[in-house]
């Protein structure tokens, strides 16, 4: 307690860090080159610093659990923190652009493990630009779920090619999902709905999951409600478009 009355950045009464501490722009341009470390390949990541209660980093048969849900452009953690107990056993991370918010999420983390002894272990964050290092960090076939939660629109055409849903991003998606994985993805601008769900369609190797299956996934049921953006559209009685894509194996 002595510690939190000492730092203002983590709430008294929550022992969580305080939002207004981490603000940033609320998006960053995907193209232009930031400086942070990237690795080399996904062999190259130690992902025993980031979930050590499940992996060693002493190369023992226990630590070849590999993450399996990546939340592209994370913000500040919502969806992951509600995945993290729905899914436990599953090891997700996020991956985010903005140092600031990023180090927000890895405080979040960390406190909550702090205050929730075995809960919040299979889930971690990264700083780095997904449009362009996404194969740095998985191998192929690893992922069985990526979600894209109400990504930056980029409303002028000369700049749909920073959109993170298009067709030659989703050939890099493919490649790190495996069959049967899924992409999620969630906007409050129509324009940017109908762009996602079309580059989806379109392309060869993903389809739509039907509407029971959408029904039975819970996933599908923290996209409206697990982030912040997504409790503002709700809290302003907006709308979202959403679009739900499985991987399948390429015809013959």
């Amino acid at each position: 307690m002595l510690e939190n009355e000492a730092n203002p950045t983590i709430s008294k009464s929550t022992g969580l860090p305080r939002k207004r501490f981490y603000r940033a722009r609320a998006h960053s341009n995907p193209l232009s080159d930031s400086h942070f470390p990237v690795p080399i390949s996904p062999s190259h990541v130690d992902y025993s610093l980031h979930y050590p209660q499940f992996l060693s980093s002493s190369g023992e048969v226990g630590s070849i659990k590999k993450v399996q849900f990546a939340d592209v452009g994370c913000g500040f953690g919502g969806l992951l923190i509600s995945l993290s107990t729905l899914f436990p056993e599953t090891l997700m991370i996020g991956m985010e652009l903005r140092d600031k918010v990023t180090e927000y999420v890895k405080e979040r983390i960390l406190a909550l493990r702090t205050t929730n002894p075995g809960q919040y272990q299979n889930v971690s964050v990264v700083r780095t630009n997904s449009m362009k290092y996404i194969p740095n960090y998985f191998e192929k076939g690893q992922l069985t779920k990526m979600f894209f939660l109400f990504p930056d629109p980029h409303f002028k055409e000369k700049n749909h090619r920073r959109r993170v849903i298009s067709p030659h991003l989703l050939d890099e998606y493919a490649y790190v999902l495996e069959v049967g994985g899924i992409i999620y993805s969630i906007t409050d601008v129509e324009e940017l709905g109908d762009w996602m769900k079309t580059c989806l369609e379109n392309h060869p190797m993903f389809e739509a999951l039907t509407e029971e299956e959408l029904e039975a996934d819970p996933a599908v049921k923290l996209l409206r409600t697990a982030t912040e953006e997504g409790q503002k559209v709700a809290r302003n009685g907006g709308q979202t478009f959403q679009a739900v894509y499985r991987r399948i194996a390429p015809s013959l």
